[in-house]
């Protein structure tokens, strides 16, 4: 059978290529809006110790998800090494940059010198022969230069609306307007998502279609496909199995395996939603109810972190930015790596807790590295195929629903944690807002018993109100003295203390003695 011609592949694409531009398109104002009002929503210093305590657990695990995705697939190496190869042979005149260079790279695309530039290029190391003589000799030796190539600048796109985001934050309601500006500006770039993923089944299949049809070994593709996903898998259960777990116990030395227990109803539910926005009311009681989380550290905690921290989703973004370097046979180096880490763990905190957001956030990654965008389309027909097969009772469940479940879980023991290390500073402030809770109660009391006293009434009439106002009005110093002393007695009775910190109403029962 002879294979199809360029046109009829073009043809059969070309659906693919307009849902791949609209998707392209929303890049960068998903970029700036969504980390925008991400960020400019946390104030660390009105949280205090709690809240950052909960960014840098945010931080620490979304970076070790990611480390681990990029370490098992490289260690797996599921894209095809003869296909690799064959691409290298074509590319042999590609010029390599060294590691220091590619890391200075990195650094400079970081803090762009033009923010308007940043948009469509990035600055590149390269190295050019020095011309001796007016003659281009081999043994010339070479000399850097530094030049832009066309591509959004990611890193320095995200440095800039994170540092934005967090000043927006620290200013409170001096930057009401501005915050409420980004959040809406959000509100509209995820409606505008959802109508172009209204045309996503026209636009996958067209994509999908066009590009087993350029593949010349459909076979070999196919394994390729299967061992990805078995990397993926592989990974998102070792970091629940493994580094949330042991993160949990080597902070509260507790079990777990009984945590995750108490959790077990909201990780199903991930399970079942795909959405970890949708699962936050039930994530709220596992962890209030079940775990005896206090509420004031799961409201933060975990609201904040429905957005900020998706593990799952930043090591599916790694994980799938690489194997599409080693489908194309691009060989990244240490620079390249490590811009796919942070811009895979700075792009996680924008993801939207809506089911399939990371597959509008890969768009990132794979622009970070200058990465071909159509091939996200085998990144789609995986989870279409884990969809498919999932209806069909073949898998448990597709990977987008496994990636909610790791987000969920990894607020879950964040959750966890930050009380663990905020439940003293907790149970102080609990003593404290008691003692002055008990203070204005039995003063509100002593006056009611004043007023109330019918030894007070007396018939004289509006003679004896009159000195019974002016002695309330002027009391007595041995009456103050003998009002604090019975205020203290009461605060200072053990039955009002609590054993796990808290505290319990003062008595009611409290007499003024008026001399």
């Amino acid at each position: 059978m002879a294979s199809p011609s360029d046109d009829v592949i073009m043809v059969i694409s070309f659906p693919g290529e307009v849902f791949l531009r609209m998707l392209k398109m929303m890049i960068l104002p998903l970029v700036v809006a969504s980390i925008i009002s991400s960020l400019a929503n946390l104030d660390p210093v009105a949280s205090g110790r709690m809240g950052l305590r909960a960014l840098v657990y945010y931080l620490v695990t979304t970076t070790l998800a990611v480390a681990l995705g990029i370490v098992c697939v490289l260690a797996i190496h599921p894209g095809n090494p003869t296909i690799k190869s064959e691409i290298q042979a074509k590319r042999s005149s590609r010029q390599r940059i060294g590691t220091l260079d590619a890391i200075l790279d990195i650094i400079r695309n970081i803090f762009p010198d033009n923010l308007i530039q940043a948009c469509f290029q990035q600055m590149q190391t390269t190295y050019v022969a020095r011309k001796n003589s007016g003659n281009l000799t081999s043994q010339a030796p070479m000399v850097r230069k530094f030049v832009h190539q066309n591509g959004l600048n990611v890193l320095g796109i995200l440095f800039f609306c994170i540092v934005v985001g967090v000043i927006i934050g620290k200013l409170g309601p001096k930057a009401s307007t501005t915050r409420r500006l980004f959040e809406e500006l959000t509100d509209i770039i995820m409606l505008l998502v959802h109508a172009v993923m209204c045309y996503s089944p026209v636009g996958i299949t067209s994509l999908i279609a066009g590009k087993m049809m350029s593949v010349g070994d459909v076979a070999t593709a196919a394994a390729q496909l299967g061992l990805y996903m078995l990397t993926v898998i592989l990974a998102l259960a070792i970091h629940l199995v493994f580094t949330l777990s042991l993160l949990y116990f080597a902070v509260t030395r507790k079990n777990p395996l009984v945590f995750f227990k108490g959790m077990l109803q909201a990780w199903i539910t991930a399970l079942a939603t795909s959405s970890s926005a949708a699962t936050l009311p039930v994530t709220f009681r596992c962890c209030e109810v079940y775990n005896h989380i206090d509420p004031r550290v799961t409201r933060f905690v975990l609201t904040v972190g429905c957005t900020v921290n998706m593990d799952g989703t930043a090591l599916y973004e790694a994980v799938a930015a690489i194997f599409i370097a080693q489908m194309n046979g691009v060989d990244l180096n240490l620079g390249q790596v490590i811009t796919v880490s942070m811009t895979a763990t700075l792009a996680s905190v924008g993801a939207a807790a809506i089911p399939s957001a990371g597959l509008v956030t890969m768009l990132i990654v794979l622009t970070a590295v200058n990465l071909p965008l159509e091939d996200v389309s085998l990144i789609i027909s995986v989870d279409w195929l884990l969809l498919q097969l999932s209806k069909a009772h073949i898998v448990p469940w597709p990977s987008d629903r496994l990636r909610t479940s790791v987000n969920v879980m990894g607020d879950a023991y964040g959750a966890g944690i930050v009380y663990h290390l905020t439940k003293a500073e907790l149970q102080l402030q609990d003593r404290r807002d008691c003692g002055e809770m008990g203070s204005v109660d039995q003063q509100v009391l002593m006056t009611k018993d004043v007023s109330q006293d019918p030894k007070n009434d007396t018939a004289e009439g509006v003679g004896s109100n009159s000195e019974k106002e002016q002695h309330e009005r002027d009391p007595s110093p041995t009456d103050k003295v003998d009002e604090v002393l019975e205020v203290q007695e009461v605060n200072q009775d053990p039955k009002n203390d609590s054993d796990d910190g808290g505290c319990k109403t003062p008595s009611l029962s409290v007499r003024v003695v008026l001399q």
